[in-house]
């Protein structure tokens, strides 16, 4: 003899299973959506060592500098944004179409899902920044 309590547990545990898979894949996924936004904001900072060497020689401060990185990170995450979040709305309507019983987005998970891509931009953006705001302007305006 069971419980009520133990066969409800038994039968949600393939659902559980479902979701500590997705709980975990969507953690993997903001890891690398991390790695690539900071690989993409350090290789911007370098290729704009130059530009940021004039800057700092012509009175810019580091934080003018970390700043101006920040600024780029955001803008790159707010374009990604403002086309991923129609393309997302569009093929979630697609497969609600196709798959019965699935219930549509709310405005709250993805606006949810935007505020964590910014706050993931900006703490994988503010390493490069700090670097570029470190750049000697003697030595970035020889390198080139």
């Amino acid at each position: 003899m069971r419980t009520l309590a133990d066969q409800v547990d038994a039968s949600l545990a393939p659902e559980r299973i479902i979701a500590a898979l997705a709980e975990f894949f969507g953690g993997v996924g903001a890891l690398l959506v991390a790695i690539g936004l900071y690989g993409l904001l350090a290789y911007s900072v370098a290729r704009r060592v130059n530009e940021i060497g004039v800057r700092m020689a012509l009175g810019a401060t580091r934080t003018d500098v970390t700043v101006m990185v920040l600024k780029s990170a955001f803008a790159v995450v707010c374009v990604g944004l403002i086309v991923g979040a129609p393309v997302a709305l569009w093929s979630r309507r697609f497969a609600s179409s196709v798959m019965e019983h699935l219930p549509l987005a709310s405005s709250w998970a993805i606006a949810f899902a935007a505020a964590a891509m910014i706050a993931i931009a900006l703490v994988a953006a503010y390493v490069p920044a700090r670097r570029a705001a470190t750049v000697d302007p003697m030595q970035a305006l020889r390198q080139e």
